[in-house]
């Protein structure tokens, strides 16, 4: 999770961070904003409907609760040594997320895949 915003900043771009909690205390010293939500878990929710795509990285239960949100509303996902979502016969479900094999590549598909305004 450190990475990330490390990564981005290092780039140039601006970093938010949506905090499950009530307080910014021990919030990532490279985001650029810390909204502080006090919903826990729910804040997965505006997440997703706040992003034109979602990378995941990793495959801890919130990260596939992210997942399965972004695809309901039909976001792009791309995925980073995440999970990989399969139908009953063991095949990639067809609007499945997309596999990165780095960060960049990961960073080039989504960008490739969300919406342009």
């Amino acid at each position: 999770m450190a990475a990330v915003p490390a990564g981005a900043r290092s780039a140039g771009g601006l970093v938010i961070g949506i905090r499950p909690g009530s307080t910014r205390d021990d919030a990532n010293p490279d985001l650029s904003a810390v909204p502080a939500t006090n919903m826990g878990e729910a804040r997965n929710t505006i997440l997703v409907w706040s992003a034109d795509a979602v990378i995941v990285v990793g495959g801890s239960w919130g990260t596939l609760s992210e997942v399965a949100l972004a695809r309901w509303r039909g976001a792009p996902v791309i995925t980073l040594g995440g999970w990989q979502i399969l139908d009953a016969e063991g095949h990639p479900l067809l609007d499945a997320p997309r596999s990165a094999a780095t960060p960049r590549d990961a960073v080039d598909l989504a960008l490739s895949a969300a919406p342009s305004d």
